[in-house]
């Protein structure tokens, strides 16, 4: 592709250096992936400016005013500190009528918010974990009659955020204690969902209207014990040293038949479509041993690190890191937002 000016939009603690010799295996997690961007697209030829924003909408506005890029490579994960408001500043730059990279606002506000993610699904018929929603600052009500085991966490932060082997309860006084807590460290609504046994597996996506998924991926729990392997918390999705101790590990599931990957193929297609998500995604499923498959979420602009779960799916489909970025790129600047449609 021809060779663009990219405004790197990312959070402002974690603006990458321009090398990471000498810094420390923390300190290179905390930047890897911005880090593993930047360095692609500079390798590809691209003219690249790096932009870390917390809570002042006005340093995208004056970037975009003096760099004149051709698109906004978005990393964003929050702004002002609140995960909910990323999809805020990519409607900004739509109002700019700037091009960007990635999952459309409407998308990522639907697609972050868990109870409205459920609502949307169980009206197209796509199966997803029965739950109950406890507002934050209100009154904790107990639902009549909970199905146990559930699982608590928070309605709208990521990442497994508050997510450990206590978020699975058993009882009604487990239930409330853990409510309390998601209320107390998130500062999020809390949900309680039905909690799905059985393999955990994730479905990239990448697209706007014609749509390609990756090979299904799955989460292997390596030596954790049946019970501690119930659930991806959030030392099993992003603690390195806890991974290699107990050989947790993801990669493809290859034991599938041709039509069940067919079928999960599909059906991440119809869940993206339905959440109103372009750019790319990554679904997250349950498959039951009866074959029964579960929509757990759904994730616009997934982790994009080089050597993650992602990447390493495109991989498997012939797309390697750089021809994933510049893909990312190109349908970013294909995307066909409202304004582009009055300005023909």
């Amino acid at each position: 592709m021809k060779k663009l000016r990219i405004l790197l939009l990312v959070h402002e603690s974690l603006v990458p250096p321009d090398d990471l010799e000498g810094l420390s295996e923390s300190a290179i997690e905390e930047c890897r992936t911005e880090y593993n961007v930047m360095s692609t697209l500079v390798n590809l030829g691209h003219e690249v400016k790096v932009l870390g924003i917390g809570d002042r909408i006005g340093a995208l506005r004056l970037a975009v005013g003096e760099f004149k890029p051709d698109i906004v490579f978005n990393l964003l994960e929050e702004f002002s500190g609140i995960v909910t408001y990323d999809h805020y500043v990519v409607a900004y730059l739509e109002l700019m009528r700037q091009p960007y990279t990635g999952c459309n606002p409407r998308g990522m506000m639907i697609s972050r918010d868990k109870v409205l993610t459920k609502q949307v699904l169980t009206y197209h018929r796509v199966l997803t974990p029965e739950f109950h929603l406890f507002p934050w600052r209100k009154t904790y009500k107990a639902p009549r009659r909970p199905k146990f085991p559930l699982i608590v966490k928070s309605a709208t932060e990521d990442a497994s955020l508050g997510i450990s082997q206590a978020s699975i309860v058993n009882d009604t006084a487990r239930l409330r204690e853990r409510v309390h807590f998601i209320h107390a460290t998130t500062n999020s609504d809390a949900i309680a969902e039905q909690y799905i046994d059985g393999r955990e597996l994730y479905i990239g996506v990448l697209g706007n209207d014609r749509l390609q998924t990756f090979p299904v991926w799955e989460l292997n729990f390596g030596t954790l014990s049946d019970v501690q392997a119930g659930i991806a918390t959030r030392k099993v999705k992003w603690d390195p040293v806890y991974q290699r101790k107990h050989g947790i590990r993801t990669g493809v599931a290859d034991d599938l038949s041709p039509a069940l990957q067919t079928s999960l193929a599909a059906l991440a297609k119809r869940i993206y479509r339905a959440l109103h998500m372009s750019g790319y995604g990554r679904m997250d499923l349950r498959l039951q041993a009866d074959g029964s498959v579960y929509v757990l979420e759904a994730n616009s602009n997934p982790n994009l690190t080089y050597g993650e779960d992602f990447a390493e799916s495109a991989e498997r489909s012939a797309i390697n890191y750089p021809a994933l970025l510049n893909r990312i790129v190109t349908l970013g600047m294909n995307y066909q937002p409202e304004w582009r449609m009055f300005d023909r």
